[in-house]
């Protein structure tokens, strides 16, 4: 038996009107009070509910940590490219030192050279230096005794195969072939180059410079006495040589 369409029509509004006293039941008091009972005013905030509910969960699914990849390249079978050799830093080496070119020697070339004064020469320099700085030694000038190896030392005089000067106190023996030779009389402790030093009993090159350094130091010897002061000369060789010497 068909059913009337008025029929049909009031059993819709029945079941509306029962599901929105369901609904107004479950609603908060507050609710019910400020939006009232229109079923218009409930399916507006049903929707606004729904839209509310699908904008959060939106929101929490966008939010979430998420786990990133590694680039294929960056594993452990990577190739790494290589570094040319000659593109490498060199590296740093330790800063070689060198002799101040400001630093000098004076030297007195004497005897039988071409040009005979005092020298400034840079340090380090030997006798054979001083030599050719002084035009080189004079024809038939006897080189015998000479080291022209030997380092210079600041304030000494080098002679060349003549007669020692007057104050050194060593005979024309001695002064031949550059101071080696026996002791004619007492050596100048102002005057004297090492090789004449040297020629003292008890006194080698190293005691010899260290007279030297003394003389240099402290403007000269003004008497044999100061000769107690230079380093490695005791009471005993300062005996040996009191006789030997002059200031």
């Amino acid at each position: 038996m068909a059913v009337a369409p008025d029929t049909a029509r009031a059993g819709r509004l029945r079941a509306w009107a029962g599901a929105g006293s369901a609904l107004r039941e479950r609603l908060p008091l507050w609710v019910q009070l400020r939006c009232g009972l229109e079923p218009r005013t409930l399916a507006a905030l049903a929707v606004v509910l729904v839209v509310g509910v699908i904008l959060a969960g939106h929101h929490f699914w966008s939010g979430r940590p998420g786990t990133v990849r590694a680039p294929e390249n960056a594993g452990a079978g990577a190739v790494i490219p290589e570094v040319p050799p000659e593109t490498l830093p060199a590296p740093a080496s330790a800063p070689v030192s060198s002799p101040s070119p400001s630093a000098r020697v004076v030297v007195d070339v004497s005897g039988k050279v071409r040009r005979p004064g005092v020298l400034r020469l840079a340090a380090g320099s030997r006798v054979a230096d001083a030599l050719r700085a002084a035009g080189g030694a004079k024809p038939g000038a006897d080189l015998t005794g000479l080291n022209r190896a030997r380092v210079l030392m600041d304030g000494e005089q080098v002679l060349v195969g003549g007669p020692a000067p007057p104050a050194s106190g060593v005979g024309a023996g001695a002064a031949a072939g550059g101071g080696a030779g026996a002791v004619a009389g007492p050596v100048s402790l102002n005057a004297a180059t090492p090789e004449q030093l040297d020629t003292l009993p008890g006194v080698g090159p190293v005691l010899a410079q260290h007279i030297i350094d003394y003389r240099g130091k402290h403007g000269g010897f003004r008497s044999v006495d100061e000769l107690r002061e230079v380093n490695g000369i005791g009471e005993r060789r300062f005996a040996d040589l009191q006789s030997l010497v002059r200031p």
